[in-house]
């Protein structure tokens, strides 16, 4: 099993290659305005610091999100693209769940994400492979910290309500891929790759024009 994980729902553009027993090989850019300039360079770039080729990865991953419409978006039509292109499956993860596994905690524990507008995207966990509650998208205040750990760069821009935590802020993509290879070897049940969005996005359709009159 060669699978290739990335995710683009957070400023980190990240992707990275997984054998089923190692992390190959990893890049992360943290840049929240180019994802689509950075993501597939970056996929070649671990592609080949792994010394493999995209027609020998036998699985695709992406993070589903939540996360802003516009970055969410390159990561989840390049692992359509990606699947159709070299016939294999292509599969979603909470992005949440990959910030989650990376923190290494075996204790309850919140995520907590940047989801701008002065919100964050959070999920509630007992361990960091087990996801209790959420996401849910709130402002930092109305976060239900109730004295658990708040790991993600969420609680890095709220410390102040949620409480600073060392743990990696973003999804990095060697955890998301990590992650992915173990439920796949457990058979445990993976969706496909479609955006999780708790809220509309900015961008809409603009209505009928208001009638004038004199």
């Amino acid at each position: 099993m060669l699978v290739l994980a990335f995710d683009t729902a957070t400023p980190a553009v990240t992707a990275a290659l997984h054998d089923s027993d190692r992390v190959l090989s990893e890049h992360t850019t943290i840049d929240a305005r180019r994802h689509g300039e950075l993501l597939v360079p970056t996929i070649e770039r671990v592609v080949r610091e792994a010394g493999a080729a995209l027609r020998d990865v036998t699985a695709i991953v992406a993070g589903s999100g939540p996360g802003p419409y516009t970055g969410l978006r390159v990561g989840l039509m390049t692992a359509q693209g990606l699947a159709t292109t070299l016939g294999v499956p292509a599969y979603g993860i909470c992005t949440l769940d990959a910030v989650a596994y990376g923190s290494g905690l075996a204790e309850p524990f919140l995520v907590a994400t940047d989801a701008r507008r002065k919100e964050v995207f959070w999920a509630r966990y007992a361990d960091m492979r087990t996801r209790l509650d959420g996401p849910f998208v709130d402002r930092p205040a109305d976060v239900p910290v109730e004295g658990l750990p708040v790991v993600g760069a969420g609680a890095a821009l709220y410390a102040e309500v949620l409480g600073k935590n060392d743990a990696p802020p973003y999804p990095y993509a060697g955890a998301l891929a990590a992650l992915a290879a173990e439920r796949l070897a457990e058979g445990a049940p993976l969706g496909p790759p479609r955006p999780i969005y708790l809220r509309r996005p900015d961008a809409v359709v603009p209505g009928a024009p208001k009638r004038v009159t004199a």
